[in-house]
């Protein structure tokens, strides 16, 4: 030990030990706000944890908004926050965002709860120094499913109409302003709500979030929160990344999305990892990171 430490000294493991400027400068560089509340609904807080570049004080950054998975049923955002570094490193503002799980709310109040975070976030983005026409939102699996029907949504959904506006516009006029997603990237989410909810590929954790809801709301429902039946022109450009193993999302669903994003002329990717299931072991997670740095640079995000 005493002659590893002497060997340090000299320079002899720098290989070893290389240093990385974003992690050793991180502790400096990033900001973070833990636990702000952006909503009360079902008789609690709903919060998100903030990190914010220091180089938001010279201009605004883009912002990455990321949504946990956990079928909407379990999960929370603090398992998520390493999720957060790739944004970090490129420069984002990053905001990691809870919701409500079926066993304080069914259906669609995670919906909801989303758009609630992304107006929040929006309302505060000239405080923050955030630019809200750079917002990227991003989730795996039910977070997936989140983030493409939180970015998919039109403006005016009445999802919104539960988002408290600015404390003077709320006793005025004027409907709640929700920003316009930049891009969003997709780990292995749910496309299509209502092929999990009966037939071969009914899943408990679905069926569950909808709870005792009568079986032609519920599908109405479903369709309604489904992004399959929310693909439009206009829509914010999607990267999906997709196992072809996936037991737990069927990755039909993802190739059915890609194909309606490509025929709706909406800048879409779609990346099926071979013989990965529902999850990515680490070099093809690093694989899908290196591809969405790509597809975002395409799209004018950095």
């Amino acid at each position: 030990m005493k002659r590893f430490i002497a060997a340090c000294l000299i320079g002899l493991c720098a290989a070893a030990q290389a240093a990385d400027p974003f992690v050793d400068g991180s502790g400096v560089d990033i900001a973070m706000w833990p636990g702000l509340t952006y909503q009360r609904a079902s008789g609690q807080e709903l919060k998100l944890d903030l990190y914010l570049p220091f180089a938001r004080a010279e201009k605004p950054v883009p912002l990455v908004v990321y949504i946990h998975g956990g079928g909407w049923v379990s999960g929370q955002r603090e398992v998520a926050n390493l999720r957060l570094m790739p944004f970090l490193q490129m420069g984002y503002a990053a905001a990691n965002v809870e919701y409500r799980m079926a066993n304080v709310a069914p259906a669609p109040a995670a919906v909801e709860d989303v758009r609630c975070a992304l107006a929040y976030l929006g309302r505060r983005a000239e405080e923050l120094r955030i630019d809200p026409s750079r917002i990227v939102l991003a989730g795996g699996s039910a977070g997936g499913h989140l983030a493409l029907i939180a970015g998919m949504l039109p403006a005016g959904s009445r999802f919104d109409r539960a988002c408290p506006a600015d404390e003077k516009q709320r006793w005025t006029s004027g409907a709640v302003a929700m920003p316009k997603v930049a891009a969003i990237v997709n780990w292995f989410g749910i496309a299509d709500v209502n092929d999990l909810l009966h037939g071969p590929h009914q899943k408990p954790y679905a069926v569950e979030w909808f709870g005792a809801m009568p079986d032609a709301q519920r599908e109405a429902l479903a369709r309604e929160i489904s992004p399959i039946a929310n693909v439009r022109a206009g829509n914010p450009p999607v990267i999906t990344f997709h196992g072809d193993a996936d037991a737990t999302v069927p990755p039909e669903q993802s190739i059915r999305l890609h194909e309606a994003l490509s025929r709706a002329g909406v800048p879409n990717k779609l990346v099926l990892v071979p013989g990965a299931g529902h999850g990515f072991k680490r070099e093809q997670m690093i694989g899908t990171i290196a591809a969405m740095r790509e597809f975002l640079s395409a799209q004018g995000l950095p």
